[in-house]
């Protein structure tokens, strides 16, 4: 039974529910990027340019940035845990209907309502950590979600080159469905429902009007854009080192794979982004870790494999971190200001997830048309124009009213985190 202020890691239900969750994030995550690794091979089944094979991914993920703004009030009228359950169901089953698609167009929209069934859980998922387990276990919680949501962005470009290579598109996809489905079941049999939330009807008028305050809000508003940029960048130099290392001098096949056991490495970028912005202060750490996703991009356009690894890891790591950086700082402004933590983590997401669409397909372009030059340059600006974009949040802490707490310090430890 639920104590009155929520459970405990020695309750069977906390495990139960973190468990559950880290297994929903893992798949969710896995669903959303396995197709990065595979968009030369999807280039080739469906007969489309490698630009437009980036598509595949950005359609899921605009999808998914329009549909968080969204479901969060849906949650709020449906429950938590109805919307948990129906995201990873529907989005397997949306999974497994476009592993047998063969026409192009087909796939693209199975894959944007899939974007938009993916949503759910990162929607939903914190909120209802906050609500449901004790303040002094929430760190703990929200940590292993987010852990599950990186690993399953890790397995996700790790899994399905080996399983393409095995048994083609089909195969590696229904795999991947196959887990989102069976973590919808784990979802169903694990996670309580509600005992910290009673759902109420949305006020649609009362959600718009916060929103209005949040976007006019100048820090807000350069953080989405270091959101934007970072995802951008990073997004860009995976989709297009997908191609790199099929062409020569790499001509790698299938063990291109094998490169992409750099990104596990990024997985500790949050904590000792943390432990940075907790000794130097948000805008040294943030913009640290920017100039690591720069001096990683510079790695993967060395030449040698063993650099391209290297700067893999190194972007991943910076790229985590700077982005745990700055959606912490959103939502520690909206508290400490007085606007929506939700409108204001959703207009993070929606910029984040922008980012990736946009960029991502124009760098796969760039990529066919102007070589890794091109993305290099790309990937650079958008690095400078996340620093700058740091220094203006920075500024704009400085010279707006003062709040309690104001200022540059570490993170809140429950802003909406999604892996990438």
């Amino acid at each position: 039974m639920r104590a009155d202020r929520g459970y405990r890691p020695g309750d069977r239900a906390y495990r139960r529910i973190v468990v559950g969750l880290g297994l929903g994030g893992l798949a969710n995550f896995a669903l959303l990027y396995y197709v990065q690794p595979l968009l030369p091979s999807l280039a080739q089944r469906y007969s489309v340019p490698a630009g437009t094979s980036a598509q595949a991914l950005s359609v899921s993920t605009m999808a998914m940035a329009v549909a968080l703004l969204g479901i969060g009030p849906l949650s709020d009228a449906v429950g938590r845990v109805n919307v948990l359950r129906w995201s990873l169901a529907a989005s397997g089953a949306l999974g497994l209907v476009s592993a047998f698609v063969t026409s192009w167009s087909a796939l693209l929209v199975l894959r944007g309502l899939m974007g938009v069934a993916l949503a759910g859980l990162p929607a939903v998922a914190l909120a209802y950590l906050r609500e449901e387990i004790h303040p002094s276990a929430h760190p703990q919680a929200n940590a292993t979600y987010i852990a599950g949501t990186a690993t399953g962005g890790a397995l996700g470009r790790l899994l399905p080159g080996p399983l393409d290579a095995w048994g083609g598109w089909t195969f590696a996809t229904c795999v991947v469905a196959g887990v989102t489905l069976a973590a919808a079941l784990a979802v169903v049999l694990l996670v309580p429902a509600s005992s910290g939330f009673t759902p109420t009807p949305p006020r649609v008028r009362a959600v718009l009007a916060a929103m209005g305050r949040t976007v006019r809000d100048p820090v807000v508003v350069a953080l989405c854009v270091v959101g934007f940029a970072g995802m951008g960048a990073f997004v860009g130099v995976y989709n297009a080192i997908a191609f790199r290392l099929q062409a020569p001098p790499y001509a790698m096949g299938h063990a291109a794979t094998l490169v992409y056991l750099a990104y596990p490495v990024g997985i500790a970028g949050p904590t000792v982004a943390r432990l940075l912005a907790a000794r130097w202060g948000r805008l040294p750490a943030t913009v640290l870790l920017v100039g690591g996703m720069a001096a990683g991009t510079l790695l993967v356009g060395a030449g040698p494999l063993p650099a391209v690894m290297v700067g893999l890891g190194v972007l991943t790591f910076a790229f985590l971190g700077t982005h745990s950086q700055a959606t912490g700082w959103v939502v520690d402004r909206a508290r400490r200001t007085g606007l929506g933590t939700a409108q204001a983590s959703s207009g993070y997401l929606l910029a984040y997830y922008t980012g990736s669409a946009a960029i991502g397909v124009t760098a796969t372009h760039l990529w066919a048309s102007h070589g890794w030059a091109a993305v290099t340059v790309l990937s650079l600006g958008l690095a400078v124009l996340a620093a700058a974009a740091t220094a203006l949040a920075a500024r704009g802490e400085r010279t707006g009213p003062r709040h309690q707490d104001a200022g540059d310090g570490a993170p809140v430890t429950d802003a909406v985190v999604p892996g990438p």
